[in-house]
Formats: structure tokens, sequence, C-alpha cells
């Protein structure tokens, strides 16, 4: 069977209001979506949104706080345990409406003043705690690694990283959130980063490197990561999460599908 393909809502369809973009995403040929912070607006619009459309959210980020603008988040950080049990809970409340199949809590940055064994240690059971509290919706928890060159001082940042992490964590419920483009800008093999993550891996997104765009923008060889996905096992979905070339492009689905064909 082939790989069921996500449209990333946070940076597809830029161009229109984020209700709307999940029917331009069904209309696209998109078989799901996910959306990186669904916070900014009810999660009964969202609800009614994805009910219109016909799609199911796939994935949703946790809270951050203040990563998006420079900060360090929430997951290594460790005397900000009250906000991030606010952050949780807040999830919690959006995913018992949304129904994601998984919910991603970034590591964030190393924060000023805590060591990286302090950081790691934090996330690890924020991770635990996270899986935990999700459990019982049936909803699987991953976590990202991201590469250092976008995002300076990023905690967990390439996929020998990636997997420590998961080693430190110890517990199956969490898994690997593979970013082929994250992995790529760290110059990394993809064939080497899936291989590493087997059996591990959770949720896969993609975007061409350099430049994070659309499939064919770049050079990242997404046939040879596809082959590497086949022969490592992964059975779940790919999402879509790159910078369109302009306002109303056509995501090239179909040459998205001919890759993810076994």
């Amino acid at each position: 069977m082939p790989w069921p393909i996500a449209a990333n809502l946070s940076m597809l369809f830029a161009e229109m209001p984020l209700p709307e973009r999940s029917m331009a995403a069904a209309e696209a040929g998109f078989d799901g979506v996910e959306i990186q912070f669904p916070y900014e607006l009810p999660a009964q619009a969202l609800r009614q949104a994805l009910d219109h459309c016909g799609l199911p959210l796939v994935l949703m980020n946790l809270p951050a706080a203040d990563l998006m603008q420079g900060g360090p988040g929430l997951g290594g950080v460790p005397d900000r345990a009250a906000e991030f049990e606010q952050a949780l809970q807040q999830a919690l409340r959006y995913a018992e409406l949304l129904r994601p199949l998984r919910v991603n809590l970034l590591p964030g940055r190393l924060a000023e003043g805590v060591l990286r064994e302090q950081a790691l240690e934090c996330l690890a059971g924020r991770l635990r705690q996270t899986a935990e509290a999700f459990a019982g919706l049936g909803i699987g928890v991953v976590c990202e690694a991201i590469n250092r060159y976008d995002m300076p001082g990023f905690l967990v940042a390439g996929s020998q990283e990636l997997d420590e992490l998961l080693q430190r964590v110890g517990d199956a419920r969490v898994q690997a959130q593979l970013d082929l483009y994250h992995m790529a800008r760290m110059g990394e093999r993809l064939p080497d980063s899936i291989a590493r993550l087997a059996g591990r891996i959770g949720h896969v997104q993609f975007a061409d490197c350099p430049g994070r765009g659309e499939p064919g923008s770049g050079s990242l060889d997404f046939a040879g990561a596809c082959a590497a996905l086949r022969a490592a096992g992964y059975q779940g979905w790919l999402a879509a999460e790159y910078r369109p070339s302009g306002p109303g492009h056509q995501p090239p689905v179909p040459l998205i599908r001919q890759w993810a064909k076994p």
C-alpha cells in the first residue's frame, strides 16, 4: 500500500484563513492534514472545518511558548514545569475534539544556565508524561529533531541525537518524527538517518533541501528516501511541510504519490 500524504496547513495554502485550508488540501488531492499550532482558533471551529473537508488531522504540536520567537520553549527547561503542564492540558483539550493521530512535543532550544544533560533529562521526563497523558485517547507521541542552521541552539538536531533521546525516554509510545529536510540540512545521508531510527519512526515530514521548498526545487533524493523508508518497514504518513513557490501554487501531489508507491 502507498503511504497516505498529508498537507501541513501551517505552511501550505497560507494565503487563506486557516479554517479554509483543509478544504483546499482536499481539493489538491491530499489524504489528511497536520497543523503545527492549532491554538489560534477555537477547537470547535477546526473540528467543523475538518468535518466539512472529510480529512483526518494527522498531527499537531503541543504549545511551545516562546520557541517560535527565539526562546527555549518548554520541552527541556526544568523551571518551566508549570507552563508545560498548562500546555499539556491545552493540547489535551484540543485533542479530545480534533482527534489527531499523533502529537509532537518539540525539544526546544537549550536554555541559558541549563546544562545539556539537565535539559535532556527534563525533556525525556516530559515525553513520558505526555505519552501517559495521551494514552487514554489512543494518540501517539512523537519528538522531532530540527537542524541548528535554521534554529541555532536547538536541543536535538540530528538522527543520532534523536536516537539517543528515544533510548533515554525508554517508552515505546514515544517515537521519532523524522523530517527529511532537517536531516538533509544537517548534512546527513537520508538512508542512514532512516536506518538508524528504523522501527521507531512515527511520522515523516518532507521538504526539499536547500531552501525548504517544494519537492523538485532542490537536490533532495525523495525517491531514495522513500526506498529507505520502505526498507525500514515504515507504514505511517508522509507530510508536506514546505514553503510553496508562491500563493496559489498547486502542490505536486501526483509526483509525491509516484515516489510513495511500493
